[in-house]
C-alpha cells in the first residue's frame, strides 16, 4: 500500500484547510493516550492542516517560498521536533518552494530517523545539515554557502528562484549567502503567523489538553502554598508534575510573591513564603507542542482589605474584556477597556506591556491577536473564530506591595468565546487559611 506523504499530492484541497469546528460539541481534553474506542486527536488531519494552511499563506502572500529558522514554523510545516535544546541554536531549518515538497534539513542523524519515522514527508527531502551553530564553526568553513546553495537548486528546481525568499529568523552571514546567489530575500515571518492563527479542532484539543495539565497544577500548588516553602521550590515541583503528566516543554515558571509582587519582575527567586503574602505565577509549557500561558494569584493564610479590593480590580477588567470576546471584534474594542498606563503606576503603555494584554496561543507563546494598548488602538486586528488566546490582567494593591495577576486562556467560537483555564478565579483563593 502506498503511503500517504504530507506532499501528495502537492495542491491542498479544501478539506485540508477545514477547521472542523463543531461548536455543539463540547471542547475536549481527552488526555495524553490514543484509545481505539473514541476519535482523539487525528495527527495526520493536523498534518495535513497545517502544511495546507501554510500553502493558502503563502499563495496569499508576495512570496514564491518560504524558509524556516524558527523551532516553532518548523514543526508546524514539516511536524518534527527533536528537542527544545535546539530552540536557539539555528541549527535546523525547512523550505517550502511554492508548490514543491517540503524540504528539512536537520541536525545530523536526525534526518535519518525522519526517513524512517515521519513518513509523511519524502525520505529525498530529508537532509542532514548544520550552517554553524550560531557562529561556532565560522562562516568561512563554507557551511552556510553550502546550504544557501542548496536551496537555491531547490528553488531553481520548483521554478521559484526569481521570486522572493521568505524567512523568519536567520544568521546575517546566512542571509549575506543567500543575497549573493541572487536571492530576494523578504520576511516570512508575518506569512507563517497568517498560517497559523486559526486553529483546527485538533490544535485546540491539544491546547485544552495543555491548560488541564495545568489545571492540575495549580490545585498542587493550592494546597503546597503555605509559610517556610520557596518560591523556587514551587517551581521545582511543578516542573516535575508537568513531565510526568506528558508535557514535553515547561518554557518557564514564573513564581512572584509579597513585596516582589509590585513591579512584576517576570521570573521567581528562593524567597520564602510568609504568611499574609499575595504570590501569582504563570505556568508556560506545551504539550505536544501546543502552549500554554496561565496565571493565577493566590494569599496565604488570610488576604487584607488591600490585596481583595487588588483581585477584584483585576477580575473587572478581565470580565469586561471577556465579554468582548467574539468573531469581528477589534481589537482596538478589547484594549480599551483595560486601564490607562498612568492608572495603575506606570510611566507609559511601553512599560506597562505585557500586564493588561491578550496574545495568541499555539505551537508559539505569542501568536495572533495581540491585543495591548501599545500597539492596538492605532493598529486593531480582527478577533476570527478559531483563534485561541490568552488574556491577561494586573493590579497593583494599595500597600505598596502586592498585586493581583489573572489569566484566562479563551477559545473564539462562532457567537462568543469559551474559557478554557478552569482552576477557579471568580474570587481571590486564599491558600491554608488560618
Amino acid at each position: 500500500m502506498k503511503e500517504s506523504r504530507l506532499d501528495e499530492p502537492t495542491t491542498y484541497s479544501e478539506s485540508d484547510i477545514n477547521p472542523g469546528h463543531d461548536w455543539n460539541k463540547p471542547l475536549r481534553a481527552p488526555g495524553s493516550q490514543n484509545v481505539d474506542f473514541e476519535e482523539r486527536v487525528n495527527f495526520q488531519r493536523l498534518h495535513r492542516y497545517r502544511l495546507g494552511r501554510t500553502r493558502m499563506a503563502l499563495r496569499n502572500s508576495e512570496l514564491g517560498s518560504l524558509l524556516t529558522f524558527d523551532n516553532n514554523n518548523i514543526r508546524y510545516m514539516t511536524s518534527t521536533a527533536i528537542g527544545e535544546w535546539s530552540r536557539d541554536k539555528m541549527a535546523r531549518f525547512a523550505l517550502l518552494p511554492g508548490d514543491g515538497d517540503v524540504h528539512l534539513w536537520d541536525f545530523g542523524s536526525a534526518a535519518a530517523h525522519h526517513r524512517i519515522y515521519a513518513p509523511w514527508l519524502k525520505p529525498s527531502c530529508c537532509h542532514a545539515g548544520m550552517v554553524g551553530l550560531r557562529g561556532t564553526v565560522a562562516p568561512e568553513s563554507g557551511l552556510m554557502r553550502r546550504a544557501a546553495e542548496e536551496i537555491r537548486d531547490i528553488l531553481v528546481a520548483n521554478g521559484v528562484a526569481d521570486q522572493p525568499v521568505g524567512i523568519d529568523m536567520v544568521e546575517p552571514p546566512m542571509l549575506f549567502e543567500l543575497q549573493k546567489l541572487g536571492l530576494d530575500v523578504r520576511d516570512g515571518q508575518q506569512v507563517m503567523l497568517d498560517a497559523r492563527e486559526i486553529k483546527n479542532t485538533d490544535e485546540i484539543m491539544l491546547l485544552n489538553t495543555a491548560a488541564s495539565m495545568v489545571d492540575g497544577v495549580y490545585h498542587m500548588i493550592h494546597d503546597k502554598l503555605r509559610p517556610g516553602v520557596r518560591e523556587s521550590e514551587i517551581v521545582a515541583a511543578a516542573n516535575k508534575m508537568l513531565y510526568e503528566m506528558g508535557s514535553d516543554d515547561v518554557e518557564a515558571i514564573n513564581a512572584v510573591a509579597g513585596e516582589r509582587c509590585s513591579p512584576h519582575p517576570h521570573n521567581f527567586t528562593d524567597r520564602l513564603i510568609r504568611p499574609g503574602d499575595q504570590a501569582f505565577f504563570d505556568i508556560i509549557q506545551a504539550y505536544m507542542g501546543y502552549r500554554t500561558c496561565y496565571y493565577r494569584t493566590f494569599n496565604v493564610g488570610r488576604a487584607t482589605p488591600a490585596q481583595q479590593s487588588a483581585y477584584k480590580k483585576a477580575r473587572e477588567w478581565m470580565d469586561e474584556a471577556l465579554a468582548l470576546v467574539r468573531p469581528g471584534v477589534g481589537t482596538d474594542q478589547i484594549a480599551r477597556v483595560f486601564p490607562k498606563a498612568e492608572e495603575f503606576g506606570f510611566n507609559s503603555e511601553m512599560e506597562a506591556f505585557a500586564l493588561q494584554f491578550c496574545h495568541g496561543l499555539g505551537v508559539a507563546l505569542h501568536e495572533r491577536p495581540i491585543v495591548s494598548r501599545l500597539v492596538s488602538l492605532d493598529n486593531p486586528q480582527e478577533i476570527k473564530e478559531g483563534m485561541v488566546f490568552a488574556l491577561e490582567t494586573y493590579c497593583p494593591a494599595t500597600d505598596g506591595r502586592s498585586a493581583a495577576r489573572i489569566e484566562e486562556e479563551v477559545v473564539v467560537t462562532a457567537t462568543g468565546c469559551e474559557v478554557i483555564t478552569l482552576f477557579p478565579a471568580e474570587e481571590l483563593p486564599i491558600s491554608n487559611p488560618y
